[in-house]
């Protein structure tokens, strides 16, 4: 539904994002080296160097529209906490990585569109959402493959949770009590974020989003429901389609677009 002068920049903006996504989860390459690349590729974007073609790309989609790279910027800072920072203390803990991580893809794609920055806390709390709706769906895979946990350290202790539980095949009834009251958090996030598209200007991105929060609701009840470690918890290839360049955007990056992967199924949401 992106309107077609939009989208050079938006699809700048994805191949920088998924650029970045790929080396900091990259199984190969020691942390300094990750660090070194993503700071090869914030040298590039503001035109240190030319050494990054995905870089030279955005910065040139940028200054045409005279946007600021401050929101490809912000999510650097949580690529590079994705190699650094292994565990969240607490809720407040994960927002703050949820800051870089998730609220700067709604906010540039908002800014691309000139939308209001009296729209940015329903989009901060919509992105938030999304944002744990992966952690939550992802908690196991994050764990075994890459030594993650998003999931605070103690919500995990009150409900009586182990983090080695994350790498089991089933979750254990602590888990899931953990899972469960996540869910009924980010719903509240999801609560804050529901008049979101109605204050967007632009009638395509609006629809947009009213179909990401329907789909983010749908999820989250999924997520009271099923077992992330042994069900699939993801919406089906209707749901994907739903969500056009922003599904390609959000896509990019593992922190909030494999909430809506493709191939599985929605069945009882």
């Amino acid at each position: 539904l992106i309107h077609p002068r939009h989208r050079p920049p938006i699809l700048a903006f994805y191949e920088f994002v998924r650029t970045a996504d790929d080396i900091a989860d990259h199984s190969a390459l020691k942390p300094v080296e990750k660090l070194a690349l993503i700071d090869r590729l914030e040298a590039t974007l503001l035109g240190k160097t030319n050494d990054d073609p995905v870089g030279v790309d955005l910065r040139s989609q940028l200054a045409a529209r005279q946007l600021s790279p401050r929101h490809a910027q912000d999510l650097l800072v949580a690529f590079r906490m994705d190699v650094t920072k292994l565990r969240y203390r607490d809720w407040d803990d994960l927002m703050g990585y949820c800051t870089y991580s998730a609220m700067p893809v709604g906010r540039f794609v908002l800014d691309v569109h000139g939308e209001s920055r009296g729209t940015w806390p329903a989009n901060d709390a919509l992105c938030a959402a999304l944002q744990i709706i992966n952690h939550l769906q992802d908690c196991g895979k994050d764990y075994r493959n890459l030594n993650r946990v998003y999931i605070p350290l103690d919500v995990l202790a009150d409900t009586g949770t182990g983090v080695a539980e994350l790498g089991g095949e089933r979750a254990s009834a602590s888990l899931l009590a953990c899972i469960c009251r996540l869910s009924r958090r980010t719903r509240a996030l999801l609560r804050e974020s529901k008049p979101f598209s109605a204050r967007i200007e632009d009638t395509r991105l609006a629809l947009e989003v009213a179909v990401i929060q329907t789909f983010a609701e749908q999820l989250v009840r999924l997520l009271s429901r099923r077992d992330p470690l042994s069900e699939r918890v993801h919406l089906g290839k209707a749901g994907v389609a739903g969500f056009g360049m922003l599904g390609l955007l959000w896509g990019a990056t593992r922190r909030v677009g494999r909430a809506f992967a493709a191939g599985h199924t929605t069945q009882d949401a």
